[in-house]
């Protein structure tokens, strides 16, 4: 889920050498905590629709694992050509970041904004009734957000957009296949794990954005850039939550299998879809973030 609202840092590092970019740890902070209320959220949804009977024979159909996949593939669909549209848009009519016409953050702002509230409304209607338009509508706002931020992060460290892309690509995919192969599965145990961790990150998340915001730390990343044994700290967080991250995709493919094998009504595809599209942006914004942190001022 993406943030709101208009952050104005006033970062001397930063904007010694982007003067006008907004740093790139609001961004991700702040994107990152939104992400992760919403995947959990969704996740708690999610089982509890599963644990309710199954659809009666009036329904005129049932979940599946390819209706979902299909429907996860449009909502991707919508959030790259908005995204295309918010890096448009960020560099000012232009699609070249090595030659900005100028920047702004208004795809940003409203694609959090507009995101954070649609994610929001489907989070807590959903398990009433599900609303596919909102969904749609939730994608090509995140399609916004993300595109705006991969521009911002793109004029700064050329290059690194594709290398976020297909650092992402590469963690969805191989978590995939070893969840098709039975090789990692949901459990209870696990579960109270990535809950405690969750909520820690969140906690650290939130104290380094209000750290950076009142001067109390300088730097890109805020507490991320420190270094410990000369290795910095938000390249060993970053492991740690890409490591989430993939188990956050574990449970969207276990809720979306039970749904299909419990005979959930169809609509809640659309939910299903939504967990995933919610994991997958929460996890590229994290490497995005730590491939930054290892290029430092490159």
């Amino acid at each position: 889920m993406a943030a709101s609202g208009n952050f104005a840092f006033n970062n001397p590092v930063f904007q010694e050498q982007r003067p006008g970019l907004t740093p790139p740890a609001a961004q991700t902070n702040y994107a990152a905590a939104s992400h992760q209320a919403a995947d959990v959220a969704s996740n708690a949804q999610l089982e509890g629709m599963y644990a309710a009977p199954t659809a009666s024979s009036a329904d005129t159909g049932r979940m599946t694992v390819e209706d979902t996949v299909l429907k996860t593939a449009g909502l991707f669909g919508i959030l790259l050509v908005t995204a295309l549209v918010g890096w448009f848009w960020t560099l000012g009519g232009t699609l070249d970041a090595t030659r900005p016409a100028g920047l702004t953050i208004m795809p940003w702002i409203i694609g959090a904004l507009v995101g954070f509230v649609l994610a929001l409304v489907i989070t807590f209607t959903s398990r009433k009734k599900v609303r596919p338009a909102l969904i749609w509508a939730y994608a090509a706002a995140e399609g916004l957000f993300v595109g705006g931020i991969s521009a911002f992060f793109e004029v700064q460290w050329s290059g690194i957009v594709i290398q976020a892309t297909i650092a992402t690509l590469s963690v969805v995919g191989v978590t995939l296949a070893l969840f098709a192969n039975g090789k990692v599965r949901v459990s209870k145990r696990a579960n109270k794990i990535f809950m405690i961790a969750l909520g820690g990150y969140l906690v650290f998340g939130l104290v380094n954005l209000v750290l950076m915001w009142t001067g109390v730390i300088d730097g890109r990343f805020g507490l991320y850039s420190a270094e410990i044994f000369g290795i910095p700290l938000g390249l060993v967080i970053g492991i740690v939550v890409v490591l989430m991250a993939a188990y956050s995709l574990v449970q969207d493919f276990d809720l979306v299998q039970q749904g299909a094998r419990n005979g959930a009504p169809r609509q809640f595809g659309w939910v299903g879809a939504f967990g995933i599209m919610v994991t997958v942006v929460w996890l590229y914004v994290e490497i995005l973030r730590m491939i930054a942190i290892l290029r430092g001022s490159d």
